[in-house]
C-alpha cells in the first residue's frame, strides 16, 4: 500500500517547550486518517510542519514518497489544506471568492470548474450569495471548496468541525466521506473529538504532549476498549433488584433517577437490553459514549 505521508522522529521545539516529540506516523493512499489528541497535544504544530508553515527542529517528512524539505513546491501542488478558520471576502459571492482565489493560485477558474466545486461542497444553490450571509458551517464547506480548487490528491483538515452545530458537523462528515469515496482523495483529519473521527476514519493515531500514544485501524483500536452506555429506564428500583444477582451487576458504573450507567463491550449492549425488556423493564433510550479523554486515560492506565 502506497504511503502518502511518512513522518519519522518529527520534533519541534519552541525554546523550552517541546511541542512535538519524536513523532512517527504513516498515512496510506485512500485513508481517512484521524489525527487525534487533546487540545495542546501538538496537532496544529504537526499540521503546520506538514504544510511548511513552520520548519521542524529535527526529523523527516515525506509526502508522496518525496522529501517535503527538498520538494516543497512540487508536493504542495498536490495538497489542499484548511489550517485554522478559512477567511473570505464577505461582501463577495461564493462564486467570486473561489474565482479570485483560483486566479491567485493559477488554477482553472472556468465557470464549469467553479460550479463543479460548489456542487461538490453543497453550495451550488448559493453560488451568487454573499459570503457574509453564510453560516459558520457553510463557510467551512466553502473553505473545503477553496482547498479543492487545484484538485489535490491529499487534503489536510485542522479541526474542521470546531464551532459547528450538530447539523453543520453532519454536513462536514458527509462531505469528507464523499471526497474520499467518490473523489478518491486521501484525507488527513485533525480533531480532539473521538466520536467524530470514529464515524468517518478508517485509521487513526492519538498523540499527547507531542508523542504517539497509539496508532492503528479505528475498528481495532476502538473494539479493544469499553463503552460507557447510559440506559434510560422507567423503574429504577425494580431494575436494581433484577440486576443484583446477575453478571450485569459488575458492569454498573452509577445510578441516576431514571438512568443506569454501564461499562460495556459493544457486543454486550443488545443482550443487556434484551434481558431488561424480557423482564418488563421499559428501556426508553440507550446512549453509548466514548470520549477521547476517557479512551486516552484507559490507554495510559494500561501502559499502552
Amino acid at each position: 500500500m502506497q504511503k502518502v505521508i511518512e513522518v519519522q522522529n518529527l520534533t519541534k521545539k519552541f525554546k523550552e517547550l517541546t511541542a512535538v516529540n519524536n513523532l512517527d506516523l504513516n498515512v496510506y493512499r485512500g485513508d481517512i486518517f484521524g489525527f487525534l489528541g487533546p487540545n495542546g497535544a501538538g496537532k496544529s504544530t504537526t499540521i503546520r510542519m506538514l504544510t511548511t508553515l513552520i520548519n521542524p527542529s529535527s526529523g523527516t517528512i515525506k509526502i508522496f514518497d518525496k522529501s517535503l524539505k527538498q520538494n516543497r513546491n512540487e508536493i504542495l501542488r498536490k495538497v489542499g489544506a484548511i489550517v485554522e478558520k478559512p477567511d473570505f471576502y464577505g461582501y463577495l459571492s461564493a462564486y467570486k471568492n473561489l474565482e479570485i482565489l483560483g486566479q491567485i493560485s493559477g488554477c482553472d477558474t472556468s465557470n464549469k470548474r467553479i460550479m463543479e466545486i460548489l456542487e461538490t461542497v453543497g453550495l451550488e444553490k448559493r453560488a451568487k450569495s454573499k459570503v457574509k450571509t453564510f453560516s459558520h458551517g457553510m463557510k467551512q464547506r466553502l473553505g473545503l471548496g477553496q482547498a479543492l480548487l487545484h484538485d489535490p490528491e491529499l487534503i489536510i483538515l485542522d479541526e474542521p468541525t470546531t464551532g459547528l452545530d450538530p447539523q453543520g458537523m453532519k454536513e462536514i462528515r458527509e462531505l469528507i466521506i464523499h471526497l474520499s469515496k467518490e473523489k478518491q482523495k486521501t484525507i488527513f483529519l485533525s480533531s480532539h473529538i473521538l466520536s467524530e473521527v470514529e464515524l468517518v476514519a478508517n485509521r487513526m493515531i492519538i498523540i499527547n504532549k507531542g508523542t504517539t500514544v497509539v496508532e492503528g485501524t479505528v475498528q481495532d483500536l476502538l473494539n479493544a476498549t469499553h463503552l460507557k452506555v447510559t440506559f434510560e429506564i422507567n423503574e429504577i428500583e425494580k431494575t436494581k433488584s433484577l440486576l443484583a444477582e446477575t453478571q450485569w451487576q459488575k458492569k454498573i458504573e452509577s445510578f441516576g433517577d431514571y438512568q443506569i450507567l454501564f461499562l460495556l463491550e459493544k457486543e454486550e449492549i443488545a443482550p443487556l437490553n434484551k434481558f431488561l425488556v424480557e423482564r418488563g423493564i421499559g428501556v426508553h433510550s440507550i446512549v453509548p459514549k466514548r470520549s477521547l479523554e476517557e479512551y486516552f486515560l484507559l490507554l495510559t492506565e494500561k501502559g499502552t
